[in-house]
């Protein structure tokens, strides 16, 4: 890998990977957010195995769908709501089996559906784009710095001369807002 590629900014390594599908761009890009993207996952899937998986399954689609992706917003955002939407997708996946018939009995499996996961990413990441373009400014400022930026609520405190409570009021309202917004997306 180049030097000069730690050097660029995630936009930049995203524009050679899709421009010249740039290894050493997707590298540098693996290399700097697996960890946080791991955690991510792994504080809702509580499972070393299920997290890994999580994020192999993001840089996978990320490599084999580069030429298709359009990012509206900023690569690190699209990264963080892409495992996001990996890890309730696992969830999902996870209870849908708890009830699934056992070997014996005859199962048909439904087809690839890779695509399909992909536009409803890419949907899901612009409904919540709107919604949180929606917010107050003081609460959309909050909640990107909680969970775009992974600050802590006492830094976030700190960082706005707000108290945590008022933190944690703005991340409580600005959660509500999406989860209410998004109802649909998850109980078709």
């Amino acid at each position: 890998m180049s030097k000069s590629h730690t050097t660029y900014s995630a936009e930049k390594l995203f524009s050679l990977l899709q421009n010249n599908s740039d290894p050493a761009a997707f590298e540098e890009l693996y290399n700097r957010y697996w960890l946080r993207l791991y955690m991510t996952a792994y504080k809702r899937l509580s499972c070393k195995e299920d997290a890994e998986e999580a994020v192999q399954n993001l840089f996978e689609s990320l490599w084999k769908n580069r030429h298709k992706i359009h990012i509206r917003t900023s690569l690190e955002n699209y990264l963080f709501a892409a495992i996001r939407y990996i890890v309730l997708h696992t969830i999902y996946k996870k209870t849908a089996t708890q009830s699934l018939p056992s070997q014996e009995e005859e199962v048909s499996y439904p087809a690839d559906n890779s695509c399909e996961e992909n536009i409803l990413v890419n949907d899901l990441t612009s409904q919540i784009d709107k919604i949180i373009n929606g917010l107050p400014p003081k609460c959309r400022q909050v909640f990107e710095l909680s969970r775009y930026e992974m600050k802590t609520h006492k830094d976030i405190a700190r960082l706005m001369g707000i108290s945590e409570k008022t933190v944690e009021n703005h991340i409580t309202k600005a959660l509500h807002q999406i989860r209410t917004s998004l109802n649909h997306f998850f109980f078709l």
